[in-house]
């Protein structure tokens, strides 16, 4: 079967930001990509977990149904979502995001699902790979400079969310 052209793959996705209150800081979980392109990447390389929507689709859930499949967990118990808006890429790609508060259990392994590529390039060769190969928390601070340049506005806005919430 044919593999479909990127032109014709979605320009929508949609993702979840996973957040903890520590010591009165607020951490945040970004996902690494994983693969070979990604491999000795890292300030401006992360990302909030996320996957490309098909039209119609309802973007909430495909957000979580990708939150489980790139970290391996479900987002459970998330006691209100936060609304974070969207954002452009530099791909021209929209990413919807919410925000939930969550933790991981100290036993927790990232458990992603895989994606196949030509490695190494041209060689004719097949091979799986994690899409996601670590996800991790980090403070406000640390995960400004680790994060995609375009997602940082949803850290912005989390922090005005929380901000809000606090103050009723």
């Amino acid at each position: 079967m044919a593999k479909t052209p990127k032109s014709n793959r979605s320009r929508i996705s949609a993702g979840l930001l996973m957040f903890r209150r520590t010591k009165n800081k607020v951490e945040v979980l970004l996902a690494h990509p994983g693969g070979p392109f990604h491999v000795h990447k890292d300030d401006g390389a992360w990302t909030i977990p996320k996957g490309e929507a098909a039209p119609g689709e309802d973007l909430l859930t495909r957000a979580q149904i990708e939150f489980e499949e790139e970290v391996g967990c479900r987002p459970e118990n998330a006691q209100a979502w936060i609304e974070l808006g969207w954002i452009k890429q530099k791909g021209g790609k929209i990413v919807h995001a919410w925000a939930f508060e969550g933790d991981l259990s100290e036993a927790f392994e990232c458990k992603s699902n895989l994606f196949e590529l030509e490695w190494p390039p041209r060689s004719g060769k097949y091979q799986q790979f994690p899409e996601v190969d670590q996800a991790c928390f980090f403070s406000d601070e640390v995960a400004r400079r680790k994060l995609k340049a375009t997602q940082v506005p949803f850290l912005d806005r989390l922090c005005i969310a929380l901000n809000t919430r606090s103050e009723k």
